[in-house]
């Protein structure tokens, strides 16, 4: 006879809190990068010490809640952001990469890394895309 583990309900949901407050954090602290209120991008550490948990905890039960690794969220937070404002086209990529506490070097690898073409490029295709359509 094997014996099953059931996870109490308490904890269980004490995971999923633990995931919604990391992702309106995540909102959160890119809105206050945009807007000037902070300089520098968080880390998970970072994002652990203001929930006041350890870092290692927040991303096992971010990990155990959505089968990825709390990075990718932040992550792909930051694209969101950067694709818009890519789209808006009233800023030079430079601009955009120093708004989101990148080099200008770093922010197209950064960006090349998950959309697979440069910023410009990104840039240049959206337009292309837009003035077809």
């Amino acid at each position: 006879m094997e014996a099953t583990l059931t996870v109490p309900k308490k904890i269980l949901a004490r995971q999923h809190e633990i995931t919604a407050n990391y992702l309106k954090a995540i909102d959160k602290h890119l809105d206050d990068v945009l807007n000037n209120r902070v300089l520098d991008m968080y880390e998970i550490r970072d994002f652990a010490d203001a929930m006041h948990i350890h870092p290692t905890h927040l991303s096992n039960t971010i990990k155990l809640t959505t089968g990825k690794h709390p990075c990718f969220f932040f992550e792909e937070k930051i694209m969101e952001i950067a694709k818009a404002m890519l789209q808006e086209n009233r800023v030079t990529v430079a601009e955009i990469a120093g708004r989101l506490t990148f080099d200008p070097s770093n922010f197209t690898k950064f960006f090349k890394r998950f959309e697979g073409l440069t910023p410009k490029q990104y840039r240049e295709q959206w337009l292309i895309t837009k003035l077809d359509s």
